[in-house]
């Protein structure tokens, strides 16, 4: 028995990944040409078979996005050409084709040839990105090679207009099917080089099989394509056909109508772009403008500040100021100097005899009857008596009367003369 170490031995998952890892890689875009057969249909769509010869076969898959493309419903004992990758699905152990394009096997030549020569045109550099020139800004004038009985021009036309559009269209005519076509297109390209004047150039049908797209996959055509000075789009067939003239143009578009959209909207991205550079310039300008008119109207209003008419109102208004401060001055001085004689006038109207006759009468006045108010006969008036002892010295108080001693009673109505008990 062999010997190993440990390091040695692969677990069954390892292994499968390595296998897993020398395949995929190697065997990621494939043709393989077989007979279908064990087919089954999932209800996701998704759909399994084997595909087969007479000395082997192998498992295959259709997932349902690239079933939808399938001009006819995948069917046992078909012959058929497929494109696709190899995988390795671990659980089982298998290797199987993931299936990405299904030809009927009647196109197996064409496809084959096909291959063969993109193959070529590519290790040429004719696909190379740095080779391919940018579509212009804002095209004016395009040619388009087509046939014009066809539905791509009247599409290409319709997007156009639909857009607002404004430029000029050449049509080059065409066969774009058949025997010769490819030697047209040719002849119509060299056309357009010579006559001048065009910005851009499309080449341009609808959809088909593989043997009605087959002039723009001539060897002829794309070599053509590829040498022409003018910028190029090919929009040839639908979104899932490709032809050696889309990887030889300078754009691809996925229909004709796609083309018309990409070359309007170049223009509407331009008169976008220009629209808003010119706000922009308004914006700037109604800005300078404004700021201009401020620095007007500042300057205005300084000059006005500074002019002799805006002298003189100041002038005049200084001296409407100091008038009125004198008015108001010689108003406050009368007031004072009137103040001043009223207090004189009273001073001296006080310090006049007859004044001072009448002041001191007043006080006379005053006097006697301040002297009449503290009189006897005020008193008695008053409801008071006065008792007189007999020598007719008022007695002040009852203890100081001896018994039987006369007095006399003074009351405001007469003199009574009474004995002390």
């Amino acid at each position: 028995m062999p010997r190993h170490s440990p390091e040695e031995i692969l677990s069954v998952s390892a292994l499968t990944g390595l296998v897993r890892e020398l395949l995929e890689p190697a065997f990621a875009e494939i043709w393989v040409r077989g007979e279908v057969s064990n087919l089954r249909r999932q209800d996701s769509g998704h759909s399994y078979f084997t595909l087969k010869d007479e000395g082997a076969q192998i498992s295959a898959v259709l997932f349902r996005q690239n079933a939808l493309r399938l001009a006819s419903p995948l069917r046992d004992g078909a012959q058929l050409l497929a494109f696709g990758r190899l995988s390795v699905y671990p659980p089982s152990g298998r290797y199987q084709l993931i299936c990405q394009h299904l030809l009927p096997a009647g196109e197996g030549a064409l496809r084959e040839r096909f291959e063969l020569l993109r193959r070529k045109l590519e290790a040429e550099g004719l696909f190379e990105p740095e080779r391919k020139k940018a579509l212009p800004a804002l095209p004016r004038r395009i040619g388009i090679v087509t046939s014009p009985s066809g539905a791509a021009l009247h599409d290409f036309l319709s997007i156009l207009s639909r857009r607002g559009w404004t430029g000029r269209v050449l049509v080059l005519p065409a066969r774009v099917q058949g025997a010769g076509a490819a030697g047209e297109i040719v002849a119509m390209l060299r056309n357009a080089v010579t006559l001048g004047g065009l910005d851009a150039l499309v080449l341009a049908r609808g959809g088909g099989s593989l043997e009605d797209l087959w002039p723009f996959n001539e060897e002829a055509l794309a070599r053509a394509v590829a040498a022409c000075p003018l910028p190029t789009i090919s929009a040839v067939g639908h979104q899932t056909d490709f032809t050696l003239c889309d990887f030889v143009a300078d754009r691809r578009a996925e229909t004709p109508s796609a083309a018309a959209e990409l070359l309007s909207s170049l223009r509407m991205d331009a008169q976008d772009r220009v629209e808003g550079a010119a706000g922009e310039m308004e914006q700037i300008m109604s800005n300078a403008l404004e700021r201009a008119a401020n620095r007007l109207e500042r300057a205005s209003l300084r000059m006005a500040a500074l002019g002799p008419e805006r002298m003189l109102s100041q002038q005049r208004l200084r001296v409407d100021a100091v008038g009125g401060r004198l008015r108001r001055a010689l108003e406050d001085g009368l007031h004072i100097m009137g103040d001043r004689l009223d207090r004189l006038g009273a001073r001296l109207e006080s310090s006049a005899p007859d004044r001072r006759m009448e002041l001191a009468r007043q006080r006379l006045e005053q006097l006697a009857l301040r002297l009449d108010s503290a009189s006897a006969q005020s008193v008695i008036r008053r409801g008071f008596a006065i008792v007189r002892r007999a020598d007719g010295s008022i007695a002040e108080q009852l203890q100081s009367l001896p018994e039987n001693e006369p007095v006399s009673i003074e009351m405001r109505d007469g003199t009574r003369e009474a004995r002390l008990c």
